[in-house]
């Protein structure tokens, strides 16, 4: 069992800063990629930023200068610092994570969701 729990979502004005946070726990042999995805009501969902194992992060052009992904591989967590927050930016924000865990000898990986953090930025 693998579980994403994410927090640090609110309410704040335009221009002001925001941090998420999202901890994977459970039975976890290694985390692997991971990463940040928004949707807005109406909209699709989409990813904000992403961050391998190893590499280089990547984040979606609306975002870019503005958002910073970091994860802690001690802590299997993600983090998304969110600086110039603009009214645009508001959502329910969702962590992802590619995860290998272990249960009664068998080895999965799959992609693991939490249930979301909801950002509203007030202009």
């Amino acid at each position: 069992q693998v579980q994403l729990v994410e927090s640090g979502g609110g309410l704040v004005q335009a221009g002001g800063s925001l941090r998420l946070s999202c901890a994977a726990s459970g039975t976890i042999s290694s985390v692997n990629a991971m990463g940040w995805y928004r949707q807005a009501p109406g909209a699709q969902r989409e990813l904000v930023a992403g961050i391998p194992t190893g590499g280089s992060t990547n984040y979606a052009d609306s975002v870019k200068g503005r958002f910073t992904i970091s994860r802690d591989n001690a802590k299997n967590t993600v983090y998304l610092e969110m600086n110039s927050l603009k009214p645009e930016d508001t959502a329910a924000y969702y962590c992802s994570g590619l995860i290998r865990s272990s249960s009664y000898g068998r080895s999965t990986s799959k992609w693991y969701w939490g249930q979301g953090t909801q950002v509203t930025v007030s202009s």
